[in-house]
Order: structure tokens, then C-alpha cells, then sequence
């Protein structure tokens, strides 16, 4: 009987452990979105504000930050170093939002998103991902772009050809 018990107790163990997580509905996926859109707006209103607990607290630990730079792939404590002179200074920058499109995966941990801004750069595009953690929602990985008008594309490569010629340089060096 004994054996029986802990047979049955192993396999509601075992069942407990392998019960497929819940899919949300869309009216769940929904408030999700709306959420992670305040998320998004204040996280970018924390850097306009210089307020760099809540804009670089948003961030996971591990998150990554790609500009719009070549040499810009920065880990969240590069990132941070990179940045802290600006939000000591007061304010960072002030990306206001214009579009924003958010996707969830359907057991609503992970996000990912899309976003038109308005910058000091002119009109940009942000992407990103986001994971549902304990604490939270955090920003795993944002990418920045500035974004080129198609008939404009001829005169930015040229633009930059010099600087891409010396960062493939720099670049092809390293990876020897």
C-alpha cells in the first residue's frame, strides 16, 4: 500500500510539475500591452526627467542596449557608464513616442515591441524585449535606429564612408 501511495504521489508530482502553462486570452494579452505601453512611456519619460533608478531600474540586469552607433552594443553596466554623465548633468535625452506596437508571446512572459520617436536626432525607431519577471516587467534588449528615408540612402552611405571604412578596420582587427 505504502509503495502504491508514493507511486501515485511521485506521478501527481510529475503531472504538477509538467502542466502546460496558461494561455491568455486576448482581453488578457491586452491589459498586458496597455501595461507594458506605460512601461514603456515612463521608462522614456525617465530619461527626458534624468531619473536614472527608474530608467536604468526598468532594465534588467543583464539587458543589453544597442544605438545607433556601430561601436554602440553595451551591456547594461557599459550602458550605464556610458550614460551617467548625462543624467548627472540633469537630463538625458527626450524621446517622445509617435507609434508603438507591442506583441506578447501567448503565456504572456515575454514581450517584444516596435516604436516610431520623435529625438533630437529627428524621427527614430525602437525595438525591443521585455521579460516578465518577479519584480516585474524588465527590458531585456532595446535597439535605436535612425531611420532613412529610401530616396535618402545614396547620400547617408556616402556619408558615412569613411567611418564605416574605419570601424570595419577596427573591427576585422579584433577578430583576429
Amino acid at each position: 500500500m505504502q509503495k502504491t501511495m508514493l507511486s501515485l504521489l511521485c506521478i501527481s508530482l510529475f503531472m504538477a510539475c509538467n502542466t502546460p502553462p496558461k494561455v491568455l486570452n486576448q482581453q488578457e494579452k491586452e491589459t498586458i500591452k496597455n501595461n507594458l505601453n506605460t512601461l514603456m512611456v515612463a521608462w522614456h519619460q525617465a530619461a527626458s526627467d534624468a531619473n536614472a533608478e527608474v530608467f536604468f531600474g526598468t532594465m534588467d540586469s543583464i539587458s543589453i542596449y544597442i544605438g545607433t552607433d556601430a561601436t554602440e552594443n553595451w551591456s547594461k553596466e557599459a550602458f550605464v557608464g556610458f550614460a551617467k554623465p548625462y543624467f548627472d548633468r540633469g537630463k538625458a535625452w527626450d524621446f517622445k513616442t509617435l507609434e508603438r506596437n507591442i506583441y506578447t508571446n501567448d503565456t504572456g512572459d515575454i514581450a517584444w515591441f516596435d516604436e516610431l520617436l520623435q529625438t533630437w536626432m529627428g524621427t527614430c525607431r525602437g525595438s525591443g524585449v521585455l521579460q516578465k519577471k518577479e519584480e516585474g516587467w524588465k527590458i531585456k534588449h532595446y535597439v535605436l535606429s535612425v531611420e532613412v528615408p529610401n530616396d535618402n540612402i545614396q547620400e547617408v552611405i556616402a556619408a558615412n564612408k569613411k567611418n564605416d571604412s574605419i570601424f570595419m578596420t577596427n573591427f576585422k582587427n579584433k577578430m583576429k
